[in-house]
């Protein structure tokens, strides 16, 4: 993820952030590093420069100072100054001016002042500092106010005099004596900036559904128009819940393959014609582009319906029929023959080897405790009552038990005779009813 500040690293410059002191917010790849200029040009002297989050300007090098790309400078701002990132440097510089709309001409921009000293940096990081702290206070105070409004950024001025609250809005919100109240707490000029929440998601930053950083807040610039025929033109659901994005609103991406698909639909026959056929009239549902196959639902009288997909060489025959006035038969099961062209080769030479390592289920298999398998040995021994509620064994193994002990007793003199044939000393049987043999209390005690 990206840095907060830029303010975490040695000397204020960004820390753990890639791209040679960049921070991953609208970083743009310096492709023409290393490339002299021919003889007779003189470097552009307007550098990019970056501040918190996805915030830039361009600023005038009016004293020649040799700006590399993450260098910390200090430039000029409407009162004060301010401490910034250089992000960008060069010839690329002007043709990010000249894609902005911003023109060509230096004379206009603010200036760079200097090379950032310890002084502006520890001034800088010591603003910073106080972000947390405005923010949250600024968050109390609306809601004591019951503003509708939702605080989601405070950014200090690089000398500390100004402090900009980034605020979303449905409506117009009349924030006068919030200005008051917050210039009286803090000590600091407040300037409140509405954005919108393409722009709130783009400054936050944050990790999109793919797995990835959000486009608007890593490289996309212009947030264009998003509809709900982007969704169609692609076949997809209308799913709120799948198409719209953390800031709430559908999703960027929608757009980026809309003109291939766009493209593609208009080779396909019209999805608003039927197919009129000896097993019904089909109507359109939907269209796999890449497998180049339509898909129609055909409706009998008497008969159920039956959804069937054919190739859009086929889809054409038909319609070309109908114009002719024929209803043509057609085989309805054309979408159940099995597609061969992507199945995997039967002399492959791997596979899974642990069976059943991705079955989802393997984790409901109920695991077998000890007291189910003592509960099943005694089913198999067959124990039945005797008498005085002791349990007695089966009689051929007491006729068993018997035989030995006799052998026992005539070979040794009887010494075993009060011992089964496992060696067990023999027990009498239990005295029948409560009594202070059996060990148990009568109901009278």
């Amino acid at each position: 993820m990206s840095c907060s500040g830029c303010a975490s690293g040695a000397k204020g410059k960004a820390g753990g952030c890639s791209g040679g002191g960049g921070c991953n917010k609208l970083e743009v790849h310096d492709w023409l590093a290393g490339v002299p200029l021919p003889g007779g040009h003189s470097p552009f002297d307007a550098v990019e420069v970056r501040f918190k989050n996805t915030r830039k300007g361009f600023y005038r090098n009016a004293g020649g100072l040799s700006l590399m790309i993450g260098d910390t400078v200090t430039v000029e701002a409407s009162s004060g100054h301010d401490v910034g990132v250089v992000s960008l440097v060069g010839e690329l510089v002007r043709a990010q001016m000249r894609r902005k709309g911003a023109g060509t001409d230096t004379y206009e921009l603010r200036k760079v002042l200097r090379k950032s000293t310890q002084a502006d940096i520890d001034m800088w990081q010591q603003a910073c500092k106080r972000e947390d702290e405005v923010l949250f206070g600024t968050r109390r105070i609306c809601a004591d106010a019951r503003l509708d409004m939702k605080v989601s950024d405070v950014e200090f001025q690089g000398d500390g005099k100004r402090a900009t609250i980034y605020y979303t809005a449905e409506q117009r919100v009349d924030f006068r004596d919030l200005l008051r109240k917050l210039s009286d707490r803090f000590q600091v000029r407040v300037d409140m900036k509405q954005i919108g929440a393409r722009q709130e998601a783009a400054r936050l930053g944050g990790i999109g559904p793919c797995g990835r950083e959000l486009c608007c807040s890593t490289w996309l610039t212009d947030f264009r128009t998003v509809s709900t025929s982007a969704a169609r033109y692609q076949q997809l659901a209308l799913n709120p819940q799948k198409l719209t994005g953390l800031c709430g609103k559908l999703k960027c991406c929608l757009n980026y393959e809309l003109d291939m698909y766009i493209e593609a639909v208009k080779s396909f026959p019209s999805p608003n014609a039927k197919l009129k056929t000896k097993s019904g009239t089909g109507t359109h549902i939907k269209t796999d582009i890449f497998k180049e196959r339509m898909w129609y639902v055909f409706k009998k009288p008497g008969e159920p319906v039956t959804m069937a997909g054919f190739p859009v060489e086929t889809v054409r025959e038909i319609l070309a029929r109908n114009k002719e006035g024929i209803e043509p038969e057609v085989d309805l099961h054309m979408a159940d023959e099995p597609d061969t062209a992507g199945a995997m080769d039967e002399t492959t030479d791997y596979g899974n080897v642990i069976d059943g390592a991705e079955d989802l289920s393997r984790f409901d298999k109920k695991i077998k405790t000890g007291g189910k398998r003592r509960d099943r040995d005694r089913k198999k021994r067959k124990v039945e009552p005797g008498a005085g509620g002791g349990p007695q064994r089966q009689p051929e193994r007491k006729a068993q038990a018997d035989g030995t002990e006799g052998a026992a007793g005539a070979g040794q003199g009887g010494a075993r005779r009060n011992r089964d044939a496992r060696g067990r000393k023999r027990r009498g049987p239990r005295p029948q009813g409560p009594g202070p043999q059996s060990g148990t209390k009568p109901d009278n005690a």
